[in-house]
This record gives C-alpha cells, sequence and structure tokens, in this order.
C-alpha cells in the first residue's frame, strides 16, 4: 500500500492533527488529508480518515445522545444520505491529483471562512438542516471534509454549546458509518487499509490526549491561530505542485 516513509508521514500527519484537535476542537480532516493525499490513493486516505475518526469519539457518545437535539441529527441524516453518493461517485471518477487539489482547496476556504468569522446565525429551520447535511455528504463523499458545512451553520445557533457539539459528533458519527458502507457496496473497501487506520488511530488518541492537556482556557485564541497556522501549511503542502 505505501513504504515505510509514507507510513512515516502518516503517523506525523495523525500526531499533528491529533494535538490541534485536542487543543483546538477540530481540524483532523483538514491536516490529515493534504497529507495522506500525498503517500495515499483518494479513497484509502479517506478509508483510514474515517476508521481514526470513528473510534476517536466512541466514549463520548452516550452522552451525546442525552444533549443532541436529535430530530436535528435525523434531518442532518437524510440529507447526508441524499448527498453522500454524489460526492463518492465524484471522488471515484477522478483522478488522485484531482483529489488533492480539491482536498487542499476546500480546506483554505473553510479556513477562510472561520479567519473571517463567517457563521451562519438565522433560524435552523427543517429545510436548511436537511440542505447543510446534503452539503457535508456531498464535500465529504467527494473530499473527505463533511464537517466543515455543519460547524459553520451551527457554530453560531441559539442551541446550548453542548447540544452543538452533540449533535456534531453524532452527525459525523454517522457519516462514518453510512461512508464506511458506501464503500463496501460499491467494492471500494480494502480492508488493509482500515488495518492501517486501526495502527494510525493510536498515536492520533494519544496526540488528542496531549493536546487536550496542553489546552490552557485563558490562551484560547493564541492555539487557534497555531491550529490555523498548521492547517494552512498542511494545505499548502498537499498541492502537487510540490511533487
Amino acid at each position: 500500500m505505501m513504504g515505510v516513509d509514507g507510513f512515516g508521514w502518516l503517523v506525523a500527519g495523525v500526531i499533528v492533527a491529533g494535538l490541534v484537535r485536542g487543543f483546538s476542537g477540530f481540524g483532523t480532516a483538514m491536516i490529515y488529508l493534504p497529507i495522506a493525499g500525498q503517500v495515499l490513493s483518494p479513497v484509502a486516505a479517506i478509508t483510514t480518515l474515517i476508521v481514526i475518526d470513528l473510534i476517536g469519539p466512541l466514549p463520548n457518545v452516550p452522552r451525546a445522545l442525552r444533549e443532541a437535539v436529535l430530530p436535528d441529527v435525523a434531518r442532518l441524516g437524510i440529507g447526508l444520505v441524499l448527498g453522500l453518493p454524489v460526492g463518492v461517485a465524484v471522488l471515484l471518477a477522478v483522478a488522485p491529483e484531482v483529489f488533492r487539489y480539491a482536498v487542499s482547496g476546500a480546506t483554505l476556504v473553510m479556513l477562510g471562512l472561520l479567519l473571517a468569522g463567517w457563521r451562519y446565525a438565522g433560524p435552523l429551520r427543517a429545510p436548511l438542516v436537511l440542505a447543510t447535511g446534503g452539503a457535508s455528504g456531498l464535500l465529504g463523499g467527494a473530499a473527505g471534509l463533511a464537517g466543515p458545512p455543519v460547524i459553520l451553520v451551527y457554530m453560531a445557533s441559539p442551541l446550548r454549546p453542548a447540544a452543538i457539539r452533540a449533535n456534531i459528533l453524532l452527525f459525523l458519527l454517522v457519516t462514518d458509518i453510512a461512508m464506511l458502507g458506501l464503500y463496501a457496496l460499491w467494492d471500494v473497501f480494502d480492508r488493509s487499509v482500515a488495518m492501517a487506520g486501526l495502527v494510525l488511530a493510536v498515536p492520533y488518541l494519544l496526540a488528542n490526549v496531549a493536546g487536550a492537556a496542553m489546552f490552557r482556557p485563558e490562551a484560547e485564541r493564541t492555539y487557534r491561530r497555531i491550529a490555523y497556522a498548521i492547517i494552512a501549511g498542511s494545505a499548502l503542502l498537499g498541492l502537487p505542485l510540490w511533487d
């Protein structure tokens, strides 16, 4: 699947992604995928990400089920089911170089929106929630970045912060399960790649714990600036221009 050097890049990618996720609460896909896209095929890169992301939040699921607005999660899931197959079809049709450009480009666009402070501030009506799930499914299937549309819409919503976190956690968990199922259905699921994801999950979780231990509430803005800089660097590094 890859050489020793390639696997070393993946380990470095998950460690950096775990540290940033630990002290900022986001950024795993935006950091890991531009790096993984350099040594893995698009489907393999996303498969390892899915396995890593699937294991990490499992201990928090019971609490999330209590705190989430489950009807909203269901609407997001319906939108996901509509958008995800289209996104995966696009992913399977494009060349690896196109995938790398798409991931890096989408990452930089989302980072730009975060830096600009853009958030949706209107009411979360059912059609909007469905459309957000569809956009996340399309972007997640095509580029492995399902989180940003949901995050950008929910971060400024009137919901309690605990409910926002719970909704996002459950939706991304559903996304990971749906993508694995779709990969299996379309016969593109590779068990050896999934096993590599399980191995990578160990340094990712350790780095996540270390990043959370490093976090200090009074320095939140500094941590976010560091996270933004690392995400930007990863996105630029992932461009095929440097090959």
